[in-house]
């Protein structure tokens, strides 16, 4: 299938979107270790050491505020670059890995966001993900296994917040990061793929008007 410029511009803003997503993802994990000094993954507790981040310790509001906007704006950016690359046909089988790993990228994003979302104990946060618990109850066969697995017991507990505090620190977020520099790197080297091409097809349109000359 013959490359368009239209899919070279599309290219070209997937590989700027990429840089964006990585630095994101970059702030997400640096802001995340920094609060994870005062952070305590227990029922209530987390409530408390959250309001004393924002009211006590200096310039803890702006690392957290900057972990919460960063982290949506990984799922949106992530979104978008999913249908950038479909609209520049990046599905392809020559951009399979870039391809694969922005999906996983964002299927990261959304894990950590649904992670966080009774790290904060708020009453907010805490129904939300009663409802999901009750998703999850209502998978055939193993719903129930997973709520308890999730849980810690099929109670929201101190047992809830440290699983899902590890799942969000040390599984996903470092799988957030692999996806990330994975996709940059393959959309990298696509541009130098597509560079290589641009730059031989007027070697070859001279090389063929010199053969039908």
């Amino acid at each position: 299938m013959q490359t368009t410029q239209f899919d070279r511009i599309l290219r070209r803003i997937a590989t700027v979107l990429s840089v964006v997503i990585l630095s994101l993802c970059l702030i997400y994990i640096s802001t995340g270790i920094l609060l994870s000094f005062y952070y305590e993954p227990t029922a209530g507790g987390a409530y408390r050491s959250l309001r004393m981040i924002d009211n006590e310790v200096a310039y803890g509001w702006l690392f957290h505020r900057a972990h919460d906007i960063s982290g949506n704006f990984m799922i949106a950016i992530a979104l978008v670059q999913i249908v950038v690359m479909f609209l520049g046909r990046q599905f392809r089988n020559s951009w399979l890995t870039a391809w694969i790993s922005g999906i996983f990228f964002t299927l990261s994003a959304i894990g950590l966001d649904w992670t966080a979302m009774i790290l904060d104990w708020t009453q907010e946060g805490y129904w939300r993900f009663n409802i999901e618990l009750g998703n999850i109850e209502a998978i055939p066969l193993v719903g129930t296994l997973l709520r308890e697995i999730i849980t810690g017991g099929g109670a929201i507990s101190s047992l809830t917040v440290l699983h899902l505090y590890t799942l969000h620190n040390y599984l996903i977020s470092i799988a957030a990061v692999i996806f990330a520099v994975v996709h940059l790197a393959a959309l990298l080297w696509q541009e130098r793929q597509m560079y290589a091409e641009v730059t031989e097809e007027p070697i070859q349109l001279r090389e063929a008007s010199l053969v039908e000359s």
